[in-house]
């Protein structure tokens, strides 16, 4: 990267325009980050919460368990996992994949215990069998809450990706980071922050308006 002489301006048209490649990588790793973790996070927090749905005693361990994840320091759960998995985007992804699961695995939770009863009595008057029942009326009557912890969970990955720095992989983070380094060079550690508030905002756009596309019966 090329740092301009001082001056050393919150703002500056001439360093967007000079780093616009390692903006833009930084913040397309950025994405990668969050939305693999997300991902992860909800091919985990769905079934695990389906197990235990119904079991009082599962069902809290299970929430406590994702807790105590969440509560480990981002800096001390990288540096247990980088022996395993080094200094590589797999590390990044399976720590933002743990602080997920909280949020998620109680979303998914409240969701489906919040289907009626009576409408469960339904579907097996209707014949439907567990699964199937899963399937077609009990996730989807979850999904508004479901969705809800998605986009608190996407929101909050924004911010935390930028840790992964610590193991070479946290996209904006790399060019906070950088500016701090480089004598405190205020329009890299504001461009950077800039940027992490502008995904953070336009995650919860998109997740608001998927929402309201996944889920029309909610607006009636």
């Amino acid at each position: 990267m090329h740092h301009l002489d001082a001056p050393n301006p919150w703002f500056s048209a001439s360093f967007l325009q000079q780093n616009k490649d390692f903006l833009w990588s930084a913040t397309r790793e950025h994405l990668v980050l969050v939305g693999l973790s997300v991902a992860f996070g909800l091919l985990l927090a769905v079934p695990l919460s389906v197990l235990v749905q119904g079991h009082r005693r599962w069902s809290a361990l299970l929430v406590q368990t994702t807790g105590v994840l969440y509560t480990i320091p981002s800096l001390a759960l990288f540096a247990l996992l980088e022996p395993v998995t080094g200094l590589t985007v797999t590390t990044a992804v399976i720590g933002l994949t743990s602080y997920t699961l909280l949020v998620l695995v109680r979303n998914v939770l409240a969701g489906l215990e919040g289907v009626p009863e009576e409408v469960l009595e339904s579907a097996r008057g209707m014949g439907l069998g567990r699964w199937r029942t899963l399937v077609t009326v009990e996730l989807p009557l979850a999904m508004p809450t479901i969705l809800a912890g998605v986009r608190v969970a996407t929101v909050s990955n924004v911010a935390l990706a930028t840790v992964g720095i610590v193991v070479s992989h946290g996209g904006l983070g790399q060019v906070i980071f950088q500016g701090l380094y480089a004598n405190f060079y205020r329009a890299e550690i504001l461009t950077g922050t800039l940027l992490c508030v502008l995904l953070a905002g336009a995650a919860e756009l998109v997740l608001l308006g998927l929402e309201r596309l996944l889920t029309p019966w909610t607006r009636r």
